[in-house]
């Protein structure tokens, strides 16, 4: 994790100030985990629900078709959509000052939940930054590390630029056989700066 580098010019416009709403690229004018009327922090495709968005725009999405994601609808959340779920507070201590922090937001299942994910023992998730790193976990992975997607360190929201302003991310002091580990090796199944989900079913 410590050796990923930011890949800021690519990605900002996704997180610029709230804009009107615009049904075609994905910034519906409410979402079912609440209202969502600022731009898309992150979107679940794959095997969901209806969804609250169409297909890539393959014009104006530029950093997913960068990435190579593809699909026919998605469920994008903003912000506020995702505080209004209910949240989980952890405390790992983070590699990168070795220092215990408080991280907050809702568990990731029950964002998955929300975008009426279809959830199996085979249902896995492929979870994207915006550098492109990104990790695949499976249902029972995100159940028993208890993943959230933080969106509060310490109280404070998490900008872009820094571990936000979403971070799919488990508190690893919990599990021996990841506390025993030195602490950059203990995250990497954890993409700060999280933006995308897709949702995978089959063996």
């Amino acid at each position: 994790m410590n050796k990923r580098d930011l890949l800021m010019g690519a990605a900002t416009a996704a997180w610029l100030p709230a804009q009107p709403a615009n049904a075609e690229r994905g910034t519906p004018s409410r979402a079912k985990g609440g209202m969502s009327r600022g731009p898309a922090v992150l979107t679940v495709s794959g095997a969901i629900g209806t969804g609250n968005r169409g297909p890539l725009d393959t014009a104006l999405d530029q950093l997913m078709v960068k990435q190579k994601l593809s699909f026919s609808r998605a469920h994008t959340f903003d912000y506020a959509a995702l505080q209004t779920l209910p949240a989980v507070t952890i405390k790992p201590t983070l590699e990168y000052d070795q220092k215990v922090h408080e991280l907050t937001g809702p568990l990731l299942i029950d964002v998955l939940n929300v975008a009426g994910a279809r959830l199996t023992p085979s249902t896995s998730v492929l979870i994207r930054a915006i550098d492109g790193y990104a990790v695949q976990l499976s249902l029972a992975q995100l159940q028993e590390r208890r993943f959230i997607l933080a969106l509060r360190l310490d109280g404070s929201p998490m900008p872009l630029g820094g571990l936000g302003p979403v971070w799919a991310v488990f508190d690893a002091d919990r599990f021996p056989d990841l506390a025993s580990k030195p602490l950059n090796e203990r995250f990497a199944l954890c993409p700060w700066a999280t933006y995308s989900i897709e949702v995978k079913t089959g063996a």
